[in-house]
């Protein structure tokens, strides 16, 4: 099981490497608090998953991939609930595919990836923003 003070760093570290995500979407409904509370709440289920005496779970039947991969197919569903089709345009493609993300980096912080996650977070925060920088080219 996890110390207090490490599970509390790593839930820190998802709300903020989460805010910074949704800083670069503030101008849209899915925002700051949207993409924070994703990266906050993965790593909370994350959390609860590799430690067996908060899960319940016996320790012998103990699989925390198990939790995981309904993170995977739950913010699947929500990240198809904000693509929207008008006309013959779709959009909120980015937007699934930027809380996709969010929560794959929960997941990684609720590891204790620290390092691996940081590196994703920049190239998350490169992909978003190059739009901005493409569109002055």
């Amino acid at each position: 099981m996890l110390e207090f003070t490490e599970s509390a760093l790593r839930l820190v570290l998802a709300l903020v490497f989460g805010v910074l995500i949704g800083f670069s979407r503030r101008k849209y409904p899915a925002g700051i608090r949207t993409f924070a509370l994703i990266c906050l709440g993965t790593t909370i289920f994350t959390i609860i998953s590799i430690s067996p005496n908060l899960s319940g779970a016996p320790t012998d039947s103990f699989d925390p991939t198990r939790v995981i991969s309904q993170i995977v197919t739950g913010i699947g569903f929500i990240g198809a609930g904000v693509i929207w089709k008008s006309q013959a345009k779709l959009g909120g493609i980015t937007t699934a595919a930027l809380v996709w993300t969010s929560a794959a980096l929960g997941v990684l912080i609720g590891l204790g990836e620290f390092g691996l996650s940081t590196l994703v977070l920049v190239l998350i925060l490169a992909v978003v923003y190059s739009k901005r920088i493409l569109k002055d080219i």
